[in-house]
Parts: structure tokens; sequence; C-alpha cells
């Protein structure tokens, strides 16, 4: 096993950026000691990135499913893991990874809080099924008695004007929302006009070419997604573990908000990039997209709004 700790990077926060595997170097992480582990697991869609070809289905489960025993072992008492991943297809046929993760981590005693969806607009296209849009993300806890908070992720009230109604006695005619913000249940958006308020889906952009976070890793996920759990989940000076970090988003985005991020990845060059990435954050010179930036929507007029003359001409044919 190839293993280098990148040691502190920062200031003042020791963040770690660890090369080797993921199930060997998961031995230098002590017991107990992460309050959140979150992690983006490749998906085994035979990407460069993935050590060898493509496996099936049930050699893909078994190679993490001693990966997961270690890193439930990992987690403080009311500590959390957040597992993010996406669809295995084969031959067209769609086999939902969420499905048998879910297994895994109850029979490990963990409890399931949210499914959350996470939908993008851009991706591969299908041509005999619906192109897919979205990916989940399974938010489990080790015990009943876990920590949260829930004002750093409020978001802003859709309807701040509304009262409530006489039926409510004493605060009848008065505000019925919460002035700082309202709890996002498991449906965050970022185009407050278009939300949909009783939808499990979190609208975040995917990380596509001109996204600023890309990177030479094909799947990153965006540093919002993580920066959300670690401000309703964790605290300030808390371990923040990613065992699949690629190119260091997690541990950047522990770094922002005060936390410790430690991360494991196979690739040299990707562990090299991470140290790389987390240096150019800490001294500005990194971009991220910002928090709570809506999505941007194509404006009437815009060149990728107008339908293209040579669609105008085919339809008149």
């Amino acid at each position: 096993m190839d293993v280098n700790g990148a040691g502190d990077l920062t200031e003042n926060l020791p963040h770690r950026l660890i090369e080797g595997d993921a199930f060997d170097a998961l031995d230098l992480i002590d017991d107990n000691s992460c309050r959140l582990i979150i992690t983006s697991p490749p998906y085994n869609i035979g990407k460069e990135y993935e050590r060898d070809q493509k496996r099936s289905l049930n050699e893909y489960l078994e190679w993490l499913r001693p990966i997961v025993s270690k890193i439930t072992d990992k987690v403080t008492d009311d500590g959390h893991v957040c597992w993010q991943v996406g669809n295995y297809v084969n031959n067209g046929e769609v086999f939902p990874l969420d499905y048998y993760f879910y297994e895994m981590f109850t029979s490990a005693g963990f409890k399931l809080r949210n499914r959350i969806i996470w939908h993008f607009n851009f991706g591969l296209h299908a041509m005999k099924r619906f192109s897919g849009r979205y990916e989940t993300m399974l938010w489990f806890t080790r015990s009943d008695d876990y920590f949260f908070q829930l004002e750093p992720v409020l978001v802003p009230q859709i309807y701040p004007g509304k009262r409530h109604s006489r039926s409510k006695g004493a605060k009848a005619g008065t505000p019925s929302g919460n002035p700082k913000g309202k709890n996002p249940s498991d449906f965050w958006t970022f185009s407050p006009s278009e939300a949909f308020v009783d939808s499990p889906i979190w609208e975040l952009p995917n990380v596509k070419a001109n996204h600023p976070e890309k990177t030479i890793h094909p799947c990153p996920f965006p540093s919002e997604l993580v920066e959300r759990c670690i401000l309703a989940l964790t605290e300030t000076g808390d371990n923040v573990l990613d065992p699949f970090v690629g190119t260091g988003t997690s541990v950047i985005a522990a770094d922002k908000h005060k936390r410790i991020g430690i991360g494991i990845d196979q690739s040299a060059a990707y562990v090299d990039l991470a140290k790389e990435r987390l240096e150019n954050h800490k001294s500005g010179r990194l971009f991220t997209r910002p928090m709570g930036r809506p999505v941007r929507r194509p404006k009437e007029g815009e060149g990728v709004a107008t339908v293209p003359a040579e669609w105008l001409t085919e339809a008149a044919e």
C-alpha cells in the first residue's frame, strides 16, 4: 500500500490527504473519530479513474461491502454518513445503487434520515429510455441521538407574507413563517420562483466543462452539495472524512467552514491535484461556485435559448 499523508497544508487545520486504497488506508483513521463521512464512490461505469475494468454488479457491491463496514466504525456515536450515488446500467437496464447501499448501512445498524434527490440539467443522452438527470444522497445516522443544526441551512421563505388563519386563535393574522428562513426539509432549490415546495429535490448544477470547479476528474460532485451537509451535520473543528476524495472537494469544503478534512484516494495524480487545489483555496486562487447562487436560466434572445434555423427548416418540410 502506498500511503502519503499530506499533513498540515493549511495554517491552522491539520487536514490529511492520503494516497492509497480506501480499504487499507481507513486503518489510519481512528475509530469513532469522524462526525461526518461524506463521499461519492466510483459508480462502476468503466471510467478511467476506476482501477479495474467494469465489474459485474455483484462484484462491484462485494468490493465496496468491506469498505462500508470499515467506514461505519469511523463514525462518532452522534455522527453521520452521506453516501451519494447514481445508477448502475447494464444493457439498458437500470439498477438504483442506493437500494443496495441502504441494505449495507442498515445492516450495520445505521438509520436512514433522508433520501435526497440531486437534480441537474445536463448529462448523457439516452436513446431507448428517458435521460437520467438525478442522483441520490443517502443520509444515515449511527443512532437516534444525532447532531443536527437547522439554522445554518435555512432557505428564504417562499411566501414571507403568509399569515395564520382564524382557526389559530390568538395567532390569527400573525406571520406564520420563521423570519430567519424556512426549513428546507429534503427539498432545496436555488430558484425560489420555481420551487416545488413538497418535492425532495436539491437542484444544483453538475460539474461540467464550464463549471468553475471542473478538474481532470470525470465525475466530481459540486462543493455546495458537501458544504450544506457539513453545515447541518457538524460543528467547528469536527472531522469530515471522504474515503474517495478525488481532487479534494470535500476537504476544501471542510476548510471553508473550519472543519478538519480527511481524504483518501488511490490515484496519486488526484491526491497531488487535491493538495494543489487546497493550497490554492487557502491563498484565494481557487474558484468555486458560491453557495445559494440560483441555477442560471437562459434569457429570451440568447443564442442557446433560440430555436436553430435548421430545426425550423426541417419542421416546414
